[in-house]
């Protein structure tokens, strides 16, 4: 089983987020709340998370101070931010915490699912390789200096766009998107949300699974193969992710286009 940690000073939307989990992870993660960073802060130092949900807004001890405290523990933990638009700015400020992703409020459903089964899929790789802490030499970029009115213009958009391209099936990540192209990670998610319509996370999952698709309509391909090719080593967890995104398992889908 896989602890998620949820916090958010409105019990609204901790209510809402946590059924949404729970109907689609129940067999598979241990869900609490937490309403402020300081509860994050004492619950994760009991038990700490495979994955915080976190709002970065909360009074008292705010999401993103909760996240650096955690983080100074070196102790393996993904981190998903909730946020409203105009935080981003008060988030940029802040320290890097390499989070997995920043979802803008009201999140989109299949954003968030996709980013809580990343999330999943690198704490089972964790626990197969026997991690139990994170890199303590894992640089802390700062990020470029960033204009609010930049953006993802049409040439940067395309390089974007084409690194993913090429480099889909790798261990691709927001930390490392960001560090190539020179933004903070809070700020590309901002840049890359406002351009492409979605969060990274369900972009680069939903490309893998096109590529999928693609191969599958190729009978010389094997299926096991699939998987792996676009850049899921674990089988069952591809099969997880293709079904949640295209209705129906990587075998039914091959036999659809025969």
């Amino acid at each position: 089983m896989y602890r998620i940690l949820i916090a958010d000073d409105e019990i609204i939307e901790r209510t809402v987020l946590e059924r949404k989990l729970r109907q689609n992870f129940q067999d598979r993660c241990i869900i609490t709340q937490a309403t402020n960073g300081r509860e994050v802060i004492a619950m994760a130092r009991q038990e700490m998370p495979d994955l915080m949900i976190l709002d970065i807004e909360m009074p008292g001890v705010s999401g993103l101070e909760a996240a650096e405290t955690v983080r100074s523990w070196k102790k393996p933990c993904s981190i998903i931010f909730l946020t409203a638009f105009q935080e981003f700015d008060y988030a940029r400020k802040a320290v890097s915490v390499h989070a997995l992703e920043y979802l803008l409020k009201p999140c989109d459903d299949q954003e968030l699912i996709l980013s809580v089964e990343e999330a999943i899929r690198i704490a089972r790789e964790r626990r197969r390789d026997g991690i139990s802490e994170a890199d303590p030499d894992a640089p802390m970029p700062v990020g470029r200096t960033e204009d609010e009115n930049d953006g993802l213009h049409n040439t940067r958009a395309d390089a974007v766009r084409n690194y993913i391209e090429l480099h889909y099936a790798e261990d691709l990540s927001v930390r490392v998107m960001a560090e190539h192209f020179g933004y903070s990670e809070v700020y590309f998610c901002k840049l890359f949300k406002q351009h492409f319509g979605e969060s990274f996370v369900s972009y680069l999952t939903r490309y893998r699974i096109r590529e999928a698709q693609r191969l599958l309509a190729d009978e010389s391909v094997n299926i096991k193969d699939v998987g792996r090719t676009v850049g899921y080593e674990d089988s069952n967890y591809f099969t997880k992710v293709f079904r949640r995104i295209v209705n129906m398992s990587p075998t039914e889908y091959r036999a659809s286009c025969q």
